[in-house]
């Protein structure tokens, strides 16, 4: 049993921090209640955002509101502290936090000290020093992200349909997502599926009008899912007039023309840039070993190497894979951050108890992705899908890892209803800019851009 108080400091609310979260709940429930053991999270976000409902989100098959899951309902033996960790020395055990109120107190950053840390802060986007990339380009690891992507791609629709001028018409009508991962290509795939459906109730715009431009720097894409299901996915994209260029790189974006190393000029007002993440700058900020890629150093215990107290998993971590050859480490994905954190947690609890630790184990089942509705691939525990069946198994494996039975069951209820009714095709750009209105009416300045990010 704990002999005295712990305080357990988890730095990340994403897959990893609600996850461990959540099963040290569950173990120390009898030490949380007496007060032995106290949770910390400490997140910038007072939600858990379930990213690969991002792409369904963005074309209008799920709530916004149903992708994310609310922290402190699901962790409410937690202290959920809204902020940024800034730096953490673990030698002193004591990490360096701004919150919501540090600005508004004037007091500046905070310290807390901590016996126990979790570092899962997760990723962020990876970006390369391409002129116009900071101006022009949108990410697409954030709820809002998706939101604010199909706002845009519904006003350049209402921008071509009202347009005279062809050089805008053709603009507003051609997209490109670069990088061709999970991410860029379900986003691609889903919203492209979304806009020809857009289209039926456009007098003037048809879906050959529109321009889906794929650029991935590699000789393939979705790797996950094998070199055979990544040509279908090619063969199925090319077949619904996407230009897939592979092999190809995004050289410039400014002055809202997107160059290509092979020569291509598109003049377009909206490039998606998913082309793979980084570690979050937090890490670089500690006293913690890290290798050559940024990420902590971790034993198959999930703890790091040669820290003791501190921990790590999930996109943070370079954790050994000890079903594979030596020196190979655990992918960076959901599958194992989800497994991981429960054995984080469980470790946890038995340092805290004075017993052995586990070591993390999972040999990588395969992959789902979706095309679109009722498009996908899939490549589980070696067998091959393509289209509906690939589609279906998507939908039925991540509604089983969304987080809590009342996402579960509102995913599943939007889901039904999508399927007897026909799809949203509003935008509410206008959403980014709520007081922009009265802001005009009580004699301000309207902002540059009043009605979202057209």
């Amino acid at each position: 049993m704990v002999k005295e108080r712990a305080r357990i400091l988890i730095v990340g609310g994403g897959y990893v921090g609600m996850y461990t979260a959540l099963r040290l709940q569950r173990k120390l429930k009898a030490e949380l209640k007496r007060g032995d053991v106290e949770i910390v999270i400490v997140s910038p976000d007072p939600y858990m955002t379930y990213q690969p409902f991002l792409p369904e989100a963005a074309a209008g098959s799920i709530s916004p509101r149903h992708v994310v899951v609310p922290l402190r309902r699901v962790l409410d033996q937690c202290r959920i502290v809204i902020g940024e960790a800034r730096s953490i020395d673990h030698a002193k055990r004591t990490a360096t936090l701004t919150t919501l109120a540090s600005e508004e107190e004037g007091a500046g950053e905070e310290q807390i000290s901590y016996d126990e840390l979790v570092l899962a802060p997760g990723s962020i986007s990876r970006t390369l020093p391409i002129p116009g990339l900071a101006e022009y380009a949108i990410g697409f690891k954030t709820v809002e992200e998706a939101i604010g992507l199909r706002n845009h791609v519904i006003e350049q629709m209402d921008i071509a349909s009202s347009t005279r001028d062809p050089a805008i018409r053709d603009a507003a009508l051609t997209f490109v997502f670069v990088g061709g991962g999970y991410a860029g290509v379900e986003a691609l795939g889903e919203l492209e599926d979304m806009a020809r459906y857009t289209a039926r109730y456009y007098h003037n715009i048809q879906p050959e009008d529109m321009k889906w431009i794929l650029v991935e720097a590699s000789a393939r894409i979705l790797p996950e899912v094998g070199e055979e299901m990544g040509k279908y996915t090619v063969t199925e994209l090319r077949r619904r007039n996407i230009d897939v260029r592979l092999e190809t790189r995004l050289d410039s974006c400014a002055d809202r023309v997107a160059v290509l190393s092979d020569g291509a000029r598109f003049p377009t007002r909206t490039v998606v840039w998913t082309a793979g993440v980084k570690p979050h700058p937090i890490l670089a900020a500690t006293d913690l070993p890290l290798n050559e890629r940024g990420r902590l150093l971790c034993t198959a215990q999930l703890a790091v190497d040669g820290a003791p107290h501190a921990w790590a998993a999930g996109d943070a971590a370079a954790v050994p894979d000890v079903t594979a050859e030596p020196g190979k480490e655990t992918a960076p994905n959901a599958q194992h951050a989800v497994r991981q954190a429960r054995v984080l947690g469980d470790n946890l609890a038995h340092t805290l108890r004075g017993e052995p630790l586990d070591t993390y184990s999972h040999k990588y089942v395969g992959s789902v992705a979706s095309l679109g509705l009722h498009k996908g691939v899939a490549h589980v525990y070696g067998r091959k899908l393509k289209g509906y069946p690939a589609w279906f198994m998507h939908r039925v494996y991540h509604l089983s890892r969304v987080p809590t039975f009342n996402r579960k069951a509102r995913v599943l209820a939007e889901w039904t209803l999508a399927g007897l009714f026909k799809r949203e095709i509003v935008s509410l750009g206008s959403l980014e800019h709520p007081r922009a209105e009265f802001e005009l009416a009580a004699g301000g300045k309207p902002p540059a851009d009043p009605k979202g990010s057209s």
